[in-house]
């Protein structure tokens, strides 16, 4: 095996370590308690219903779709951001490694 396999393996095997981490550290039982579908606000559509609780501090709701989104699953969402980065970045690679070998 080449040293390019090897680095490469090595890092999926962090990742996925990494992101099998982050599902088993969340509490999944505060989704899944009810087998009906729940409404989670997102954005305000007056000035009464808002996602902040401080606005001046930028504290967001705890039932906020944001708040569940960057703060519940944060650990989950990085491994899969840098994946999809790695993703993109090896698409480039390879079609450059096609274009110079013709």
């Amino acid at each position: 095996m080449n040293k390019r396999m090897v680095v490469g393996t090595s890092v999926a095997v962090i990742l996925l370590a990494v992101l099998i981490a982050g599902v088993y550290s969340v509490n999944w039982n505060d989704y899944n308690s009810s087998d009906v579908p729940r409404e989670i606000p997102t954005f305000p559509t007056d000035d009464g219903d808002s996602i902040w609780v401080d606005e001046e501090n930028h504290e967001l709701r705890e039932d906020s779709l944001a708040y569940t989104i960057f703060e519940k699953y944060g650990i989950i969402l990085i491994p899969l951001a840098i994946l999809m980065f790695g993703a993109m970045i090896g698409g480039v690679c390879i079609s450059r490694e096609e274009v110079e070998g013709e």
